[in-house]
């Protein structure tokens, strides 16, 4: 009996000894966990594109400001596509064999991104879209899809009020031959792209809302690079020469195409007013020297912020809704803003 009372009490000291043991492997086994860093896996589209080049640089400058704010070491790989879905299709399938936590992609080709999705779902790694918009039917595939851009529409309205404000403030300098109307070029990102398709739309609306009459010269295709652009607007001289009054053009790396064209005709400080979209710092210099009206900022760093900050949600098991204020159901859209001359005089 006391052999039994002995040995009972040697257990009830020894049952606290174990819970603490096994409490105390449970805990360093969450430590270990947590140290655990979050692999994100990331495809751009093309790295010689001016703002993705940009938003690369921001993504991987917010992810190290992420990862301070939520204490966790944060694993960025980014991988460029080349304009190629094939390559694009051939990183995903690196990270999805390399156990990344989460992959971002910015698409070649939006319209088939339902095959990158039916992957990701199989593997369970969420996927944030960001910048080229995969179509609504594409991501409602899966729950843990998301997108991440700006909205176009606000882009091309707040391009097209820059040159309606500097018309309606000096009608006489813009139109240049006295005949009551706008005459223009639009520079075009690509032909069928969503973003550069809305912009020209809403840009030509916003201008002819505010009772401006607009006569389009010509249209050409840039696809957002300078060169091209450049190339482009030499044609547009030689057929147009000063008739031109206004350059519209769907982002600023185009835009800044355009201006080598008119320096090289000596027509910039007299030439055509021109607007762009994207906030580039090249663009930002040329509105400095007089050399462009104005751009629309496209903010890269919120952009990337805001991807970082769902990708990392994800990862944790956390709702990223509850996370990111700026995302509504599976869209982040962040905003822009106007930098025109008279910012910066």
């Amino acid at each position: 009996m006391n052999k039994l009372k002995i040995t009972t009490a040697v257990y009830m000291l020894l049952i606290p000894v174990a819970v603490l043991i096994i409490f105390m492997r449970v805990r360093d086994t969450a430590v270990i966990k947590a140290e655990d860093p979050i692999k994100i896996g990331v495809v751009i589209y093309r790295g010689d594109d001016a703002f993705i080049s940009s938003l690369a640089v921001s993504l991987d400058k917010e992810a190290k400001a992420v990862e301070e704010e939520v204490g966790r070491k944060i694993i960025m790989n980014i991988a460029d596509a080349k304009n190629s879905q094939g390559s694009e299709n051939a990183q995903v399938d690196a990270f999805i064999s390399g156990k990344y936590d989460v992959i971002c992609v910015n698409m070649v080709d939006r319209t088939v991104a339902s095959s990158i999705i039916n992957k990701a779902k199989e593997a369970d790694i969420p996927v944030v879209f960001f910048n080229r918009e995969p179509v609504e039917e594409d991501l409602l595939i899966w729950d843990k899809t998301f997108y991440v851009g700006t909205d176009a529409k606000e882009a091309g309205t707040m391009e097209g009020q820059i040159v309606a404000d500097a018309y309606l403030e000096n009608p006489d300098k813009i139109d240049k031959n006295k005949d009551g109307r706008i005459q223009y070029v639009i520079m075009e990102g690509e032909e069928v792209h969503q973003d550069s398709l809305i912009r020209t739309e809403y840009s030509c609306k916003t201008i002819a809302n505010a009772g401006i009459e607009m006569q389009r010269l010509a249209r050409g295709v840039g696809n957002w690079m300078r060169s091209p652009a450049y190339e482009q607007m030499l044609l547009w001289l030689d057929a147009f020469g000063d008739s031109i009054e206004v350059v519209i053009s769907n982002n600023d790396e185009m835009a800044m195409g355009i201006i080598e064209a008119l320096k090289e005709h000596n027509m910039l400080k007299d030439g055509p007013l021109i607007v762009g979209i994207d906030g580039g710092k090249d663009a930002i210099e040329e509105i400095r020297m007089g050399n462009m009206e104005g751009t629309v900022v496209n903010d890269a760093d919120g952009q990337a912020y805001t991807i970082v900050k769902i990708a990392w949600a994800m990862a944790e098991g956390k709702d990223p809704e509850e996370e990111v204020p700026e995302l509504n159901g599976k869209y982040a859209y962040i905003p822009h803003y106007t930098i025109t001359r008279k910012d910066i005089r």
